[in-house]
């Protein structure tokens, strides 16, 4: 079982139960008193669990008990483990200021997965969602989206236009934004030629029309693209980013900060200095400081997303559809650390 699948059932299990002991979950999720506790640690440093001794408790807040709440609000994102966290943590926060509690389902990426918890949250009792799907919506998702059934905020998703979903709130940040900023960064060291390094993602067609942007801005010169797998940069990839430097290609804006930590290792490997022969800028700031050198990065606001959501969603649950939808983006910001220098003369 992966730690995700063990995530969403440990929070399915505390959500219903409101307490669970640790031996018990031991045996349901047939693991390691181990890896348990490193579950239970982890989720309880996003403030999704309350740890006391031999189990766990759903959250609550002080200053608004749950028998006080008026409100039960479903979220439902993709990941628990990677971006996400830190919306999760934002919306969880915001929702206990206004007196609500957050209910959480998590997809893993899979559509059908997406309708699955959407039911059960609604089924729950739910009366707002949060809604992340797995990919940005689209025709395919009309008649899912057009029957939730309960007021709904899309967080960190931008829908087509004229679909169902473009109706809805939305709170997002502001990718093209974030990419157009990394590259300017860039731009002003002094680099020339750039490349952007990615995988396919919900984000990534907002984070390349940035990069696009900034260099047709700037007057940059024609720039490269290079595509990552799924599962991170194969041999032959780094084979071609390394074509890439020595080609004249001296700063990459890469997306996402694992991807730009496994570059970082396997351009090492290949004899590649960094920021010496090239420069670096990193998408998502998850772990892009942890990087050795550390990376310059760009951080979106993801907890600012969540609680925007939030408040949104209880707006739109108070004064209902005669209030006109709104659709925020917030802006990320640059971090700049050791991987961006001026290009060698």
């Amino acid at each position: 079982m992966f730690a995700e699948q063990r995530h969403e059932l440990i929070l399915r299990e505390v959500r219903e139960r409101g307490s669970v002991r640790l031996a018990e979950l031991v045996d349901r999720l047939n693991v390691s008193m181990v890896t348990l506790r490193r579950d239970v640690e982890h989720l309880a440093g996003q403030g999704l669990v309350n740890r006391v001794h031999g189990g766990i408790t759903r959250p609550e807040s002080a200053s608004a008990p749950a028998r006080e709440r008026s409100l039960t609000l479903g979220m439902l994102v993709p990941s628990a483990t990677y971006y996400y966290p830190a919306v999760i943590r934002g919306a969880r926060e915001q929702a206990e200021r206004l007196g609500a509690r957050l209910v959480l389902g998590v997809s893993r990426y899979d559509d059908e997965e997406d309708r699955t918890q959407v039911r059960q949250l609604v089924d729950g009792g739910i009366e707002g969602l949060l809604l992340t799907p797995s990919r940005q919506p689209d025709a395919s998702h009309e008649d899912w989206l057009a029957e939730l059934g309960v007021p709904a905020v899309l967080v960190e998703r931008r829908a087509e236009l004229g679909g169902p979903a473009s109706l809805l709130d939305a709170a997002a940040s502001h990718h093209a934004h974030g990419a157009f900023l990394g590259t300017r960064h860039l731009a002003e060291l002094g680099h020339r030629r750039l490349a952007m390094v990615s995988r396919d993602s919900p984000t990534a067609p907002r984070v390349r029309h940035g990069f696009l942007a900034a260099v047709r801005d700037l007057g940059l010169a024609e720039p490269v693209h290079l595509d990552v797998a799924q599962e991170g940069p194969s041999r032959e990839q780094v084979a071609d980013v390394v074509a890439a430097i020595r080609g004249g290609v001296t700063a990459m804006l890469v997306h996402n900060d694992e991807d730009t930590l496994l570059l970082v290792q396997h351009l090492r490997t290949a004899g590649v200095r960094i920021p010496e022969e090239v420069s670096l800028v990193a998408y998502d700031d998850e772990v892009a400081a942890l990087s050795d050198p550390p990376l310059t990065a760009v951080a979106p606001p993801k907890a600012a997303v969540g609680r925007c959501a939030v408040d949104l969603l209880v707006s739109r649950i108070q004064e209902g559809p005669r209030r006109p939808a709104q659709h925020v983006a917030l802006l990320p910001e640059l971090r700049v650390r050791e991987s961006t220098v001026a290009p060698r003369p």
